[in-house]
């Protein structure tokens, strides 16, 4: 891969993915952004809504963005078997584009099918691009982690431009609008896709069709002991993946509902859409991603703790002190009938600090233990175990109703930092069972 050329020190194909995946994040963000809001708005008015309550509209929440997940499962294994990730990724995008675009249609047939088919199509895009990203890097490429942090910048970029465009078309122009523009970004990503084939012509083909001798061995051989570990380390992992998104998810649901209903969102006389506060987390990231990850290496550099289960561990931490300032808003609510923006702005800083702690570091420390043969396959079981939390986050916001949004909050303060605690006790031993995978990455 020596030879290969290279932008800003990283191969080329890097770029094609990062464009790709930013617009498809655009797309499948900014119909996150609204869809919560287009579901509970009242069916009368200028831009009329579905009209159903909170808690039905977080249980579809919750049910969808799980299964948009959970479908990673089938897609990984589709393209491990049969069809190699990067006809997944090239069919998964299609697909997205056709659902994006059937939601423009003001039909309740139409919007079911569309969020049918963005399942099926994220399912199979979402794990295998992930997937080929570590697939540009030689095994023990110091490069790795940084270039699944550009990747990360490019999601983040695409959540922030859909979460200001997508959402303010949709709340002020009409929410089939917003779902139409959606897919004009999931179009775009398509495009780029297809163009940039020529930078990815080393990486997510199929491995039973390999060439390559060596390959072939290695995909028909059973798995070794210290495979097997790494596969138990990485399960046990994911429950830090549920713990984590289930708690995150619930700026989608609970907050956006919550900032739409209970924030003062006027400055100057106007008023902010709600969907607008959907942008702060990717600007955040946008701002702080290098910043974050330099200073994992500058504690790398002193040889203190940087293991990727440590910063997935900080990670939640961090991401759930932000809680305790949602806390702060439903209290400032209960007293004065209104709360701050300001609250909102420090909940989501410390959930995007403590995502760019564990969220790319996941991503690349799967494809550093993953087997070869099983790399798509654990990455969908990565996405799905973000599903599951994507569903518990609904099952959390839909609780509001009954305990009340200061209880709801300051619990998953309180547990996602007491999980972070537990993590870190017993790192050691399963840093152990990783059998050095990330001293052979060179990871920071």
């Amino acid at each position: 891969m020596k030879n290969r050329s290279e932008i800003f020190g990283h191969p080329k194909g890097l770029f094609v993915l990062f464009f790709t995946e930013m617009w498809e994040r655009f797309s499948y963000y900014g119909m996150r952004a609204i869809l919560v809001l287009y579901l509970v708005t009242q069916t009368t008015g200028d831009n009329p809504g579905l009209g159903w309550t909170s808690g039905e509209a977080l249980a579809l929440y919750g049910w969808y963005t799980m299964l948009v997940y959970v479908a990673s499962i089938p897609g990984g294994w589709i393209a491990d078997r049969l069809i190699g990730q990067k006809k997944s990724v090239l069919i998964g995008g299609l697909t997205l584009c056709l659902g994006h675009s059937i939601l423009a249609v003001q039909q309740m047939w139409a919007f079911y099918c569309g969020l049918g088919l963005i399942i099926a199509g994220v399912g199979l895009l979402k794990p295998n691009i992930s997937t080929m990203v570590g697939g540009l890097y030689e095994q023990g490429d110091i490069r790795r982690d940084k270039g699944f942090t550009i990747f990360y910048i490019g999601i983040n970029i695409g959540a922030f431009l859909s979460s200001l465009i997508v959402g303010y078309v949709g709340e002020v122009h009409g929410w089939h609008y917003g779902f139409g523009l959606a897919g004009i970004g999931m179009l775009l990503g398509q495009l780029v896709y297809m163009v940039g084939q020529k930078h990815l012509t080393h990486v997510g083909n199929l491995l039973t069709k390999t060439e390559n001798p060596e390959e072939k061995e290695k995909y028909n051989q059973p798995l070794t002991k210290i495979e097997i570990d790494r596969v138990k380390v990485l399960l046990l992992s994911f429950l830090i993946v549920i713990v984590f998104w289930g708690a995150f998810e619930q700026a989608g649901g609970l907050m956006n509902i919550y900032t739409l209903e209970k924030t003062n969102r006027v400055i100057a006389g106007m008023t902010i859409p709600a969907s607008v506060f959907q942008s702060l987390n990717a600007a955040f990231i946008i701002l702080l991603g290098t910043s974050v990850a330099g200073y994992w290496a500058s504690r790398s550099s002193k040889n203190k703790e940087a293991s990727s289960l440590f910063k997935m561990a900080v990670g939640t931490m961090i991401m759930g002190t932000g809680f305790f300032f949602m806390s702060a808003a439903s209290a400032e609510f209960d007293a004065n009938g209104s709360s701050a923006m300001y609250w909102l702005v420090l909940a989501y800083l410390f959930h995007t600090i403590g995502e760019l702690c564990a969220s790319p570091v996941a991503l690349s420390f799967i494809t550093k233990l993953a087997p070869v043969k099983y790399a798509s396959i654990m990455m969908g079981v990565y996405f799905a175990m973000t599903g599951f939390g994507n569903k518990l986050a609904g099952f959390l916001g839909e609780s509001a109703s009954d305990l009340g949004e200061f209880v709801i909050f300051t619990g998953i303060a309180a547990f996602c930092i007491a999980f972070g605690l537990l993590i870190i006790v017993f790192k050691k031993q399963l840093n152990a069972l990783t059998h050095g995978a990330e001293d052979e990455a060179q990871t920071v």
